[in-house]
């Protein structure tokens, strides 16, 4: 790809385009979009860059960030595998070593917030507003320098104002997630915890404001990979948990026991890690960081729409906390069991929807901006329907093999089978839920791409106002074991409730969005998905119950998962439906470099 021409750009863009060559075969989904044959594969896999100064210097370098960036988003996806699993990883020993009971639901509720401002930082507010506006600085005379360092100044003292005050107020954090009237619920761990995790936002918010300055330079591959180190940290914690003698002490709870200090610190420590290593990869831009104090207009903007996804934050915050207090209300274990199946819910999304998004949301920003309805409703069409043949087979596949799962992998240590198979039959209730919350994801972009910030959080108040009187209803109706099976369902309710508001939404602000093709892939996926279940079932009897409950566990879990998957993608192979056709291609090529 150096030989090639510097990519063409378009007079009065925003931000640059680049084309990627049609002998390119990297990770991008599909190589046309199939509602408009017209478009060439050129067309549509497209990224945007900051656009290069008009110098020959400069001019090499934007060819270099085009073709970088095109390679850059195969090791991305790579990144984001492997800290997935390493992430999982993590989870699983903090489940053996302090088991799935009250002390992994303390623990869990205590890094609620840190997390949650992770992903209103990192997640919502830098993807959507703040990488876009450090790409347009880049046009000021000084190449964006002093614009980034005004950001970054203002940041940084919210940041630290913000995490002094999470720090004072822990306890009334406590008692906001915590229903203290639950003898299985500790309040006083939950405490002691929070006072060693919420440092984390400061940290949380310096890796995330690196990250966007690092990504406006078409840098990804730090971003990508810090998490890792992150879940080595953690991961060598959870030993040095389990090596430090004695018990942890929770009645009473005293700040000074060595394993709540080495487990809170230990975990805090792995987020400051995760920011502190961006740093080397921001100096070899040549960035340098000064104290720079004052108001830029340009700041309206950035308000403007983090206001919005603040809100959007927030109201989804609200639905958690009814969660979170349903759940520490019934028996104990129930946080633990419905956080680590969420975990286990969103590994396919993680790996295979955030991919899909990365491929199509330039795409459809760029289609937005230039006003192509046409163009974007195909994008989003393409989307759902690559969208719904993945995730219905696999959706199936977790329904069944959800309990051998559970029992399988969270049964070590200090694991309990009772515990275990709940937290499993919690994974297989949650898959009803995947399709919905990928397609939510995906409307959401698409908003986020006609700069529209607004209906999100509409969409999510009614979601939110929509589940919370179903959560206190499982309260009521359900016994405490079962609470977290109702809670599952509900969660998933709000994303069915989620997918179809943002669908008619979307149908009128964009008018015809094909739906009919949408619903024949569906059909056609959701009949192979069943024989994939009947096989799996079936499979599943011809495994003797004699061997125990573990050992039958971990011989159904490869034997049905593999024919859970295998049938429905091999149907959808076999019939050759155009939808499935990206994933044949990206696997046959996978083989080949094998």
């Amino acid at each position: 790809m150096a030989d090639q021409d510097p990519p063409a750009t378009k007079p009065g863009d925003e931000e640059a385009t680049v084309f990627l060559p049609s002998d390119f075969r990297g990770p991008h989904w599909p190589t046309r979009d199939l509602d408009v044959s017209r478009r060439p594969y050129d067309e549509f896999a497209t990224q945007i860059v900051a656009r290069p100064p008009a110098s020959p210097v400069s001019a090499g370098r934007g060819e270099g960030a085009g073709s970088s960036l095109a390679r850059s988003s195969g090791r991305m996806a790579i990144a984001s595998t492997v800290s997935r699993i390493t992430g999982f990883v993590a989870k699983l020993l903090l489940a053996a070593v302090v088991g799935t009971g009250f002390v992994n639901d303390s623990f869990t509720v205590a890094n609620t917030l840190p997390n949650i401002v992770f992903e209103l930082l990192f997640g919502g507010v830098l993807a959507s507003v703040v990488v876009p506006l450090l790409v347009r600085s880049q046009d000021d005379g000084d190449g964006g320098r002093a614009y980034t360092q005004r950001l970054l100044t203002m940041a940084l003292v919210l940041l630290t104002v913000g995490t002094a005050v999470a720090v004072a107020i822990a306890p009334l954090f406590t008692a906001l997630y915590v229903d203290k009237s639950s003898a299985e619920a500790n309040p006083g761990l939950t405490t002691a915890l929070a006072y060693l995790l919420l440092p984390q936002i400061l940290f949380y918010g310096l890796f995330a404001l690196m990250s966007a300055i690092l990504n406006a330079q078409n840098v990804f591959g730090p971003p990508a990979w810090a998490p890792v180190l992150n879940n080595v940290v953690v991961t060598a914690t959870l030993v040095g948990f389990a090596l430090v003698p004695g018990e942890l002490t929770v009645n009473p709870v005293r700040m000074s026991d060595p394993k709540l200090l080495v487990l809170g610190l230990g975990t805090t420590l792995g987020i400051v890690v995760q920011a502190l290593v961006l740093i080397p990869a921001l100096l070899r831009t040549g960035f340098r960081f000064r104290w720079r104090w004052g108001f830029d207009p340009r700041m309206k903007e950035f308000g403007g729409l983090a206001a919005w996804i603040l809100g959007y934050v927030v109201v989804s915050h609200v639905g958690f906390v009814v969660t979170t207090r349903v759940l520490t209300g019934g028996t104990g274990g129930g946080v633990t069991a419905y956080s680590y199946a969420s975990l286990l819910f969103q590994l396919p999304y993680g790996i295979l929807g955030v991919s899909l998004l990365t491929a199509l949301m330039p795409r459809m920003s760029r289609a937005a901006a230039d006003g192509d309805t046409a163009r974007l409703v195909g994008d989003l069409s393409l989307a759902s329907r690559i969208s719904t043949v993945l995730f219905v087979p696999i959706s199936a596949a977790l329904a069944v093999v959800g309990t051998p799962i559970g029992i399988a992998i969270f049964t070590w240590g200090r694991g309990t089978l009772d515990d275990a198979e709940r937290l499993g039959q919690t994974l297989a209730v949650s898959a009803v839920g995947l399709l919905p919350y990928a397609l939510v994801m995906l409307q959401l972009r698409v908003f986020y791409a006609m700069k529209d910030a607004r209906t999100p959080t509409l969409i999510m108040l009614v979601m939110t106002a929509v589940k919370i009187p179903l959560l206190f209803l499982c309260r009521g109706l359900l016994d405490g074991e079962h609470v977290v099976y109702g809670v599952m369902l509900v969660n998933g309710a709000g994303f069915v409730v989620g997918a179809v508001l943002g669908q008619v939404w979307l149908w009128v602000r964009l008018g015809h969005l094909r739906s009919r093709r949408s619903l024949r892939v569906g059909l056609i996926t959701l009949g192979v998905s069943g024989l994939g279940v009947l096989a799996a079932v079936l499979a599943g009897y011809a495994v003797p119950a004699s061997l125990g409950p573990i050992p039958t566990a971990w011989v159904k879990l490869p034997i049905q998962g593999l024919l859970g998957i295998a049938v429905p993608f091999g149907l959808l192979a076999l019939l050759k439906l155009p939808e499935f056709t990206p994933v044949t291609r990206r696997v046959a090529g996978l083989l080949r470099r094998g």
